[in-house]
C-alpha cells in the first residue's frame, strides 16, 4: 500500500510549482479573449489545393476594407482563420469576393455589447458553480459531524473548493502559455470545457471523500491520516482508469476532429489530468492540514 500521506509535502510542492508557473504566464501574457467576449468577426476559409496563398497576400486583399486590426492564422496548407471587427452581411460578401470566393468553413459575427454580456455571464456562471459545489458537499457530508467535530462537513467543502481553484488556475495558466505560442483564444466553448472539468474534478473528489467517510465508520484507526491513506489506495485505480479512458477518447477527437474544436478538447484534456491529480493529492490531503483528528 502506497503511503500518500507521507509524500504530501512533495505533492504540494509540485502543485505549488504548477500554480506559480501559471500565475507567471498569466502575468506575462494574460488570456487571449475571443470574439465571443470582445465582439468582432471570425471567418475560417479554405482554398482548393491547386491554389496557394500566403498570409501577406490575404492581408493585401483586405486592405481596401475598414476592418480594424486583422489577425490571420494559417491552420492547414490552404486554410486560414481571419479575425477582425464586427461587419454586416454586405461587407461579409464583399470580403469573400475580394478573397476570390474561397470555401467558407465557419463564420461568426458578434457585436461588442453582446460580447460584454457574455463575458459577465461567464464570470457569474463560474462563481455560482463554485458556491453551489461547496454548499452541496457540506450538505452531503453533514452526517460526518456525528463522529467528528462540529463543522467538519464544511472542511470537506473547502477542501474540494481548494482543489477546484487549483485546477482553475493551472488551466488558465496553460491557456495563457498556449495563447502566446499558438494564438489560442478564450471563448464560450472554453468556458463550457472549464465547467465540465470542474464537475469532473469534484465528482472524483466526492468519490474519495465518500470512501473516507465509509472507512471512518468501518475501521478503527488511531487518526485520520491512516483512513485517508487507505481510502486513496482503494480509489486510485478507479480514478486513474476513469481519467485515462476519457483522455484516450479526447485525444482521438483532438487528432482527427475539426480545427474549430481542438482548443475545446485540449482544455478538457488538461483539465481532467489536473483535476485527477488535485482530487488525489489536494482535496484529500487538505483534511489533514494543521489537524490531528482522533477517530
Amino acid at each position: 500500500m502506497f503511503d500518500f500521506v507521507s509524500h504530501r509535502k512533495i505533492f504540494f510542492l509540485i502543485s505549488g510549482g504548477l500554480i506559480l508557473a501559471s500565475i507567471i504566464f498569466l502575468g506575462l501574457w494574460g488570456l487571449n479573449p475571443g470574439i465571443d467576449f470582445t465582439g468582432g468577426t471570425m471567418m475560417e476559409i479554405e482554398y482548393p489545393e491547386t491554389e496557394d496563398f500566403t498570409l501577406l497576400e490575404i492581408r493585401e486583399k483586405l486592405e481596401d476594407f475598414n476592418l480594424g486590426e486583422i489577425k490571420i492564422q494559417k491552420t492547414k496548407t490552404n486554410s486560414f482563420v481571419l479575425r477582425f471587427k464586427d461587419i454586416n452581411e454586405d461587407t461579409h460578401q464583399q470580403v469573400l469576393a475580394a478573397l476570390e470566393n474561397p470555401q467558407e468553413e465557419r463564420y461568426e459575427s458578434i457585436g461588442p455589447v453582446i460580447g460584454q454580456e457574455l463575458k459577465q455571464k461567464a464570470k457569474w456562471t463560474i462563481i455560482l458553480t463554485l458556491l453551489a459545489i461547496i454548499f452541496y458537499i457540506a450538505w452531503a457530508f453533514r452526517k460526518i459531524t456525528r463522529i467528528t467535530k462540529k463543522g467538519e462537513s464544511w472542511f470537506y467543502g473547502f477542501g474540494a473548493l481548494l482543489a477546484l481553484f487549483h485546477d482553475l488556475i493551472i488551466l488558465l495558466g496553460f491557456f495563457a502559455l498556449w495563447g502566446f505560442l499558438k494564438g489560442a483564444e478564450i471563448n464560450t466553448s472554453f468556458i463550457t470545457a472549464l465547467l465540465i472539468v470542474l464537475g469532473y474534478s469534484v465528482n472524483d473528489t466526492i468519490v474519495i471523500y465518500d470512501r473516507i467517510r465509509e472507512n471512518i465508520l468501518t475501521h478503527q484507526f488511531k487518526d485520520l491520516s491512516q483512513t485517508i491513506n487507505l481510502s486513496l489506495n482503494e480509489t486510485i485505480v478507479r480514478s486513474l482508469n476513469t481519467s485515462l479512458t476519457t483522455l484516450f477518447v479526447l485525444l482521438t477527437i483532438y487528432i482527427f476532429g475539426g480545427e474549430s474544436i481542438k482548443d475545446f478538447v485540449l482544455a478538457m484534456m488538461v483539465g481532467i489530468g489536473v483535476g485527477t491529480w488535485s482530487s488525489i493529492v489536494i482535496s484529500s490531503q487538505f483534511l489533514l492540514l494543521k489537524r490531528k483528528i482522533k477517530l
